[in-house]
């Protein structure tokens, strides 16, 4: 049987995933444009949404100097975990936390032996660049550092008056929402704060809450918070208050050759390192070479 033209099989691998995504309804759409390199030099990488700006620069770069096309998926952790799952076409595969690569490992869906911990990050606290809440305003302008729970309360008290809600990612399965829940808990808050929130479908679409002022407060990764100029960080939650932030880095099952192999050296090496530190990530000792 004559095996259909490459450019067929990159548009069904295209047109499969936009699908999935907007299925399951996603407030960040993947990103699915790249020009045309040869179907079997193409690497498919589906990463956190928080990395978003860093892989899509470093893939541009890697496809600019020769490296091969980067094709780049962006969503949850979670539900791009489900979807490589279910046998979506992934190779490499960026997750915002452990327990979703411990969920394909359990899988056997991902090369066990090519896990690797990546990148760290920071959980703050934002508001919006111009509220006209003067109160707010003035808090946020204080040198708070990481927030004590006696800051983060009062904060929240002014900023949540007259039923307005505090924007995070859902904590029932997104990793920043997760984060942004445990730290709430270690700070004696959660309880009164849970009914209280507005819960996103990721990080990004939090932080585009706080950005339009549809939320008068989010919690975000600090490097979301650098790419925009319409919020402002009011102070970072004490490391200690939350599991380590740590995005694991594998390859799919199966897909450990070739383009995909030479796509996750390159994200472990020092040229990827850069940019990822430019965009605000810790890359933690040893991942990057």
């Amino acid at each position: 049987m004559r095996k259909p033209p490459a450019g067929r099989a990159t548009r069904a691998r295209t047109l499969w995933a936009l699908g999935f995504a907007l299925a399951l309804g996603l407030g960040v759409a993947p990103d699915l444009g790249f020009s045309g390199a040869a179907g079997a030099e193409e690497v498919t990488v589906f990463a956190a949404a928080s990395t978003k700006g860093a892989v899509e620069q470093i893939a541009e770069a890697y496809a600019a100097a020769g490296g091969g096309e980067v094709r780049t998926v962006f969503a949850a952790s979670s539900t791009l975990a489900k979807q490589i799952a279910q046998g979506a076409p992934a190779d490499l595969y960026l997750s915002a936390n452990p327990a979703w690569m411990d969920y394909l490992a359990e899988r056997g869906a991902v090369d066990a032996a090519s896990r690797v911990d990546l990148l760290a990050n920071r959980l703050v606290l934002i508001v919006p660049q111009d509220t006209e809440d003067t109160e707010v305003r003035d808090a946020a302008t204080a040198d708070l550092g990481d927030l004590s729970a006696a800051a983060l309360a009062d904060l929240l008290d002014t900023s949540l008056a007259d039923g307005r809600r505090l924007a995070i990612a859902d904590p029932g399965h997104v990793p920043a929402g997760i984060y942004a829940r445990a730290a709430l808990e270690a700070l004696g808050l959660w309880q009164g704060l849970a009914d209280r929130t507005v819960r996103a479908a990721n990080v990004r679409a939090a932080l585009a809450l706080v950005d339009r002022g549809e939320a008068p407060v989010g919690i975000v990764y600090a490097t979301d918070a650098r790419i925009s100029s319409r919020v402002r960080v009011v102070g970072g939650f004490p490391p200690e208050s939350h599991p380590p932030i740590v995005y694991p880095l594998a390859l799919v099952a199966g897909r450990g050759a070739g383009a995909a192999r030479r796509f996750y050296d390159h994200l472990r090496s020092e040229a990827a390192a850069m940019v990822f530190r430019a965009h605000g990530f810790l890359v933690p000792p040893g991942p990057a070479s």
